[in-house]
Parts: structure tokens; sequence; C-alpha cells
């Protein structure tokens, strides 16, 4: 699966891996990258993310798809995110 998130902005970390010897070889942390359907209650549709396991917790923290992108800055978001937002937004109006 792509390393590209359309929800969150979490980037591999990068670091030595430390041997006995205390020889030091680069290495990266890829963050743990998931493919969830949301249910998007505005759209009565579900709808397929990228995003962390993370921000898995922090959408069903903040009641939803519909909330989440509601609330999210427009500038955090990818540009399938940023368009799913308008249209969630123009059925809640």
């Amino acid at each position: 699966m792509a390393r590209k998130f359309t929800l969150g902005n979490k980037t591999p970390q990068t670091g030595f891996k430390v041997s006995h010897s205390h020889r030091k070889t680069k290495r990266t942390w890829m963050p743990n990258i998931q493919q969830k359907a949301f249910f998007s209650m505005a759209l009565g549709k579900h709808v397929r993310v990228t995003l962390s396991t993370s921000e898995m917790r922090t959408v069903d923290r903040r009641g939803g798809l519909d909330e989440y992108l509601l609330a999210s800055k427009p500038e955090a978001l990818s540009a399938t995110m940023l368009k799913l937002r308008q249209q969630i937004a123009a059925r809640a109006a």
C-alpha cells in the first residue's frame, strides 16, 4: 500500500539503529497506516480513507468523519478530503 495519507499528517521518522558495539546505521520508522471505510451521515455513504491508527481514534473521539472534517483546518486536509468537506458542509446547510 502506498504510504500516503488522506487524513492526518504523520511522516516517517529517521534515526539510528545502534548495535551492541555502538555502531550506528541509519533506519526509518514508518507510521502505522491503514485503509478504513467511514460512514458519512451527511452523504449517506461509506468513504474510504487512508490514515494512521492514532488518527482513527481522533475521528472516533470527535464523533465521526463528518464532525472531524468540519472541525479540521482546510490546509491540513488533502484535496480529496477538502472536496468531501465542502460536500458535507453544503448538505449540512
